[in-house]
């Protein structure tokens, strides 16, 4: 089981960037599909990017689309986030997650979480 632990959360101004981290554990990592979900008080958990496990496609939620990109360095067991343009709506708590497969990874199905990093964008 891989053990994830998420880094790079703070508070920023509309506008602005901010790069979240996952460092995974395991010599499996790369036989993962990887991705980061997020959740703000009183909501459930929303799927936000997901990197498949061999390396050859994405996928974004609609609403992060054109400002979030997700990357993976297989060598160094880690999954990056960057997050441009931030809108205060994007204010939640962000989690690494990993599962085999991309499609029940999108889904929450089958899932290992991180322990989640506070991202708080202001107006």
């Amino acid at each position: 089981q891989p053990q994830l632990l998420e880094s790079g959360g703070g508070l920023v101004q509309a506008g602005g960037s901010l790069r979240l981290s996952c460092a995974a554990s395991g010599r499996t990592f790369s036989s993962y599909a990887m991705g980061w979900f997020r959740q703000a008080p009183g909501k459930e958990r929303n799927f936000v990017a997901a990197f498949s496990w061999s390396g050859t496609s994405t996928s974004y939620a609609d609403s992060v689309k054109g400002r979030f990109t997700i990357s993976r360095d297989n060598a160094k067991n880690t999954l990056d986030l960057q997050m441009n343009n931030l809108k205060p709506e994007d204010t939640a708590v962000y989690y690494c997650a990993a599962a085999r497969l991309t499609t029940t990874l999108r889904k929450g199905e089958n899932v290992y979480w991180g322990q989640g990093t506070q991202v708080t964008v202001s107006s």
